[in-house]
């Protein structure tokens, strides 16, 4: 595909649905501050309580959620690659468990939410991504998606429950915990986003760094290894790109399940399966889906809010089941 090709089909229309999502993002919500006031308050208008809901509220919301679908989405092109599988999802394997899971025992063990940095959940998505991967690597599992999402299913419900136990224990953090089992961005302060800049940042670098050799890594160890790369150093480092951006967007909104698996979806269908150009799409379609579900989720059950985990799990079951029959994966 030359880079002519790429633009038309894939960064253009990312960058279309992506600005549109965060329009969209900034005029809507639950509240009563409409479409109307919030862009007259975009165009410096005198309404203060539509000023404060746009730029105090809206726009931190809208910038945290850009920052955990840049993070997620690239963590899901990257970790498919590694696990050579459709379905290498960092929600669904459960690498975002495992990094919610170490913030939860952070917080019992008397760590403040407001204090704790994003690098515990950094080292909670390095652990289950190590777990994600050497489940990918038992005999008959890499071979066979659905069993390696059910080994990650059985790893994430087993976070789950350590969370719910924790919970009974410390009742004090309940409100807390009850934040890092769901997913959410609402609340997000702009401070919040700037602690994790380091660590999306360099989790980015380690993705750009990594990316050609795990294109050859897809052809196959033996071809990788006549080609100059080792395969064992290859993964370590994609390990390492994973759980900085799945760690990175936990400690901003929880653990946000199948935007991993959503997005490199959607790039590949426009661009095929080259994961520089799946990268470079998924730059812009990740931010675009969280964005999009978390302006869905405020308006299907206004004046409430539905929580973002639930409803990126709704929005990417139909593509689970899409990957699935188009991978011909045998039943169970």
């Amino acid at each position: 595909m030359t880079l002519r090709a790429l633009f038309l089909r894939g960064l253009l229309p990312g960058a279309g649905v992506l600005l549109a999502a965060v329009v969209a993002s900034l005029l809507l919500g639950a509240g009563d501050v409409g479409p109307e006031r919030a862009l007259s308050a975009l165009l410096g208008g005198a309404d203060g309580d539509a000023r404060f809901t746009v730029l105090e509220l809206r726009l931190p919301r809208t910038l945290v959620a850009v920052a955990v679908g840049l993070a997620l989405g690239i963590a899901g092109a990257l970790l498919q690659a590694a696990a050579r599988n459709p379905l290498a999802e960092p929600g669904l394997l459960g690498v975002s468990a495992g990094a919610s899971f170490a913030v939860v025992v952070a917080l019992v063990l008397g760590a403040s939410a407001a204090t704790l940095g994003p690098y515990v959940a950094v080292l909670g998505a390095g652990a289950g991504c190590l777990l994600a991967l050497g489940a990918a690597r038992l005999r008959g599992a890499g071979d066979d998606p659905v069993r390696l999402v059910l080994a990650g299913a059985a790893f994430s419900g087993l976070m789950a429950a350590g969370s719910s136990v924790m919970l009974l224990v410390d009742a004090r953090a309940a409100d807390e915990i009850r934040f890092w089992t769901i997913g959410s961005v609402a609340g997000r302060e702009l401070a919040d986003l700037w602690a994790v800049v380091p660590v999306v940042g360099l989790g980015l670098l380690l993705a750009v760094l990594v990316a050609p050799a795990l294109t050859a890594l897809s052809l196959g160890d033996d071809v990788a290894t006549g080609l100059g790369h080792r395969p064992g150093r290859v993964r370590a480092v994609a390990v390492a790109a994973v759980a900085l951006l799945v760690g990175g967007a936990t400690a901003l909104a929880g653990p946000v399940a199948f935007v991993g698996l959503v997005v490199p979806f959607a790039a590949r269908a426009l661009v095929g399966p080259d994961l520089r150009r799946l990268l470079a799409v998924s730059v812009l379609l990740g931010p675009a889906t969280v964005l999009t579900a978390d302006v869905v989720s405020r308006l299907v059950a206004r004046p409430y809010e539905m929580p973002l985990g639930v409803m990126t799990a709704l929005l990417g079951a139909p593509v689970l089941v899409a990957v699935v029959r188009s991978h011909r994966l045998p039943s169970l």
